[in-house]
């Protein structure tokens, strides 16, 4: 059997007829223990890159997880759950003119007339499927089948390639000439392409700058070195105008891989990578595993952003990976964003675009101290009413975010105090006017509204808070005609949802778009006079040391979406807290500035990039096993951590779908033998029984 590594096997396993194997590596007969050999049963073809393989193995150690989901990850679609099965391309049957058919044609030969029909759809084409022969000369399969008899068609089933749909949002333009900030940045990055200066940088760009002609310009240098290139971005759906106008600039030599396509279409994206057909790959996270072959450059859009990591086995980060895969492929790492993670500040060599493109001055950021707004006003500041009443309906868009989904976050009694809570997690249950429902957005439980308190039984229940369903209906009554857009988790749970509520955005004439932090990432609308960012604050009240430049981000971006075309811009930002740094930064525009103090305070606390935190998370329904199992854990691990280490806990977390939870958090000056530390002694734990019966979770660079 021709194998090598990459390859795929169905190997016999226990008692199971199939199961998939992965070559990982190849060995001599002398290598391999006496009696230890498996015959495979066959080989399938399709496998993923040796190099990938690799970088599948090297996720595995570097996140303490089996090697078998890192290789996963460099599978073809529809394989990484061990089924020896890959869907395989699709077909049609296609009918074309044969010699015989189309002398047929021109003789006169005796024929029916839907025969004759058939004839001479075919003549004028190179093959018509059936559908497309029902369609022009209205006939049946039983028709094309005599004529395939007698030798006048040939049937022949041929590959047709499941294209994935991408929703053209905001402006697509074509080449534009690069401003000199631009030329410069690009002239690095293809600098860097042919081996001259640093292979991994930080493209930082203030929010409207034209990060993404860079990215273009660079692309295309790596593909007339016939290098190939990978564009990440945060999450697909909520960046259709980058997709669709790198589509637009290298045509058919792009491919898109992410999880809301179906496995058909992302089968072909894979194989048209694998294939070298396509040479561009655009996704999320799971992109930088793309089998992009001669990978020359990996460009990380908005590489701030925590979609980034990923939540499940194996928790890898796809920044880390990116850097990992430029190494092993000798190519470009170029790293984008308007706010920076101090992390990529302090490690990548800088690029700087400090300009707007189109030489506008970035808009001015109100700051309203909501601890002088009267309660009677409701979420919205008096001035921040004003400015939204006062969009203009020929040609005024506004975006309003807050980050708070449903109607109300909680209800709560009149008479006890008691908030209606998840019976399987320690939060708050939402409601959801939508449905009249209440929901927990961490274990997904939905129940109906009850009505009476279900600790005292008063019927003084309450509704508490704001949230974007109740934002919408109050914006719907504040603009009105305007029309209102609403984007967040329940409004675009259907596969291509995010695309098409930004696509009606972008068409409508004026109106307001309302949501989540969904509406900050990314989105261009030239339209777009007003940002509005509500309890600005919240995310600063998070027991996170990344909580400051989370809030940072949050209202730089949102405020980047405003004022980008002839109309100008204005931001304002509601907060209880108009003191704090990151809002006060955030209000300047100041990246440098905000990012040189949060260094400052993390290398004072001993934070990243100063040191690496891993965690390590214990749940079980049963709370005395759960704590018993957390203090041994840490027992096993603490005596094998470098010097240099902390181990912190085990902490309680709240209750999650019914578990009790305790974790660890290590954090180390020495990032690798930290890992290997905890791998070891989670490796003795679990071999002495410790976490029998217990979920356990190691999470290495913890978001």
């Amino acid at each position: 059997m021709d194998a090598e590594v990459g390859s795929l096997l169905e190997v016999p396993f226990g008692g199971r007829k199939a199961t998939l194997g992965v070559v990982t590596a190849l060995a001599t007969e002398t290598e391999v223990p006496e009696g230890k050999l498996a015959e495979p049963r066959r080989l399938i073809p399709g496998g993923p890159p040796a190099e990938l393989v690799e970088l599948g193995l090297w996720v595995a150690h570097e996140y303490c997880s089996p090697p078998s989901r890192g290789v996963a990850l460099a599978l073809p679609p529809g394989l990484g759950t061990g089924k020896a099965r890959i869907s395989g391309p699709r077909t049609e049957r296609q009918a074309t003119l044969t010699p015989a058919g189309s002398d047929a044609v021109q003789s006169g030969q005796k024929l029916g007339e839907r025969q004759r029909a058939v004839l001479s759809a075919l003549a004028a084409s190179d093959g018509l499927s059936a559908a497309e022969l029902r369609e022009q000369a209205g006939a049946q399969t039983a028709t094309v089948n005599s004529l395939a008899k007698r030798g006048l068609v040939e049937l022949a089933d041929v590959p047709v390639r499941r294209r994935p749909e991408i929703v053209s949002v905001g402006d697509t333009r074509g080449p534009v000439e690069l401003s000199r900030s631009q030329r410069v940045a690009a002239e690095t990055v293809i600098a860097a392409l042919a081996g001259v200066g640093a292979r991994e940088q930080l493209l930082y760009g203030v929010t409207g700058s034209g990060k993404t002609e860079v990215y273009l310009a660079a692309i295309e240098a790596a593909l007339a070195r016939g290098r190939g290139a990978i564009l990440l971005v945060p999450e697909i759906g909520l960046t259709p105008q980058t997709v669709a106008r790198v589509r637009e600039r290298l045509g058919e030599q792009t491919a898109v891989l992410h999880s809301a396509l179906s496995e058909g279409e992302r089968y072909d994206e894979w194989q048209r990578l694998r294939s070298g057909e396509a040479r561009v790959c655009v996704g999320p996270r799971s992109a930088v595993f793309a089998p992009v072959a001669e990978l020359g450059l990996i460009v990380v859009d908005e590489e701030h952003d925590s979609s980034y990591k990923q939540e499940g086995d194996p928790r890898y980060d796809a920044r880390a990976v990116a850097r990992r895969r430029a190494k092993l492929a000798e190519a470009v790492y170029l790293a984008g964003s308007a706010t920076p993670r101090p992390e990529s500040w302090a490690e990548l060599d800088r690029l700087e675009l400090p300009e707007r493109v189109d030489g506008r001055r970035l808009p001015a950021v109100e700051i309203l101290d909501m601890r002088d707004a009267s309660p009677a006003a409701g979420p919205l500041h008096p001035l921040t009413r004003g400015a939204l009443t006062s969009l203009d309906p020929q040609g005024g868009k506004a975006i309003v975010m807050l980050n708070r989904r449903g109607f109300a976050p909680f209800l709560s009694c009149g008479t006890c105090g008691a908030a209606v809570e998840c019976p399987n997690c320690d939060v708050s249950l939402v409601y959801h006017r939508e449905g009249e429902r209440m929901a927990c957005h961490h274990c997904g439980l939905i129940e109906r509204v009850p009505n009476a308190c279900p600790s005292c039984g008063s019927v003084a229940l309450g509704r508490r808070g704001v949230g974007t369903e109740q934002l919408e209906a109050l914006l719907r009554e504040l603009v009105e005609p305007l029309p209102v857009f609403r984007l967040d988790t329940d409004t675009t749970s259907r596969k291509g949802a995010h695309a098409n509520v930004l696509a009606a955005f972008d068409r409508a004439q004026a109106g307001v778009l309302v949501g989540t932090q969904m509406v900050a990432k990314g989105h261009d609308f030239s339209a777009v006079v007003l940002s509005v960012l509500l309890d600005a604050d919240s995310t600063l009240r998070f027991p996170d040391f990344r909580a400051e430049e989370r809030t940072f981000a949050l209202v730089s971006q949102l405020a980047g979406r405003s004022g980008r075309g002839e109309g100008g811009g204005r931001v304002i930002v509601q907060t209880l807290t108009p003191e704090a740094a990151p809002i006060l930064a955030a209000a300047e525009h100041d990246a440098a500035a905000f990012l040189a103090g949060e260094l400052e305070r993390r290398r004072t606390f001993g934070y990243p990039p100063f040191s690496a935190l891993i965690s390590v998370e214990m749940a079980s329904t049963d709370l005395a096993r759960v704590k018993e199992a957390s203090e041994q854990l840490a027992a096993a691990i603490e005596p094998k951590l470098p010097a240099g280490s902390e181990l912190l806990g085990p902490a309680p977390r709240y209750r999650r779908r019914g578990s009790f939870r305790r974790r660890l958090l290590i954090k180390a000056e020495h990032r690798q033998e930290a890992i290997e530390a905890v791998r070891e002694g989670v490796t003795a734990a679990v071999e002495a029984g410790v976490t029998r019966e217990l979920a356990l979770a190691i999470d290495v660079d913890p978001q």
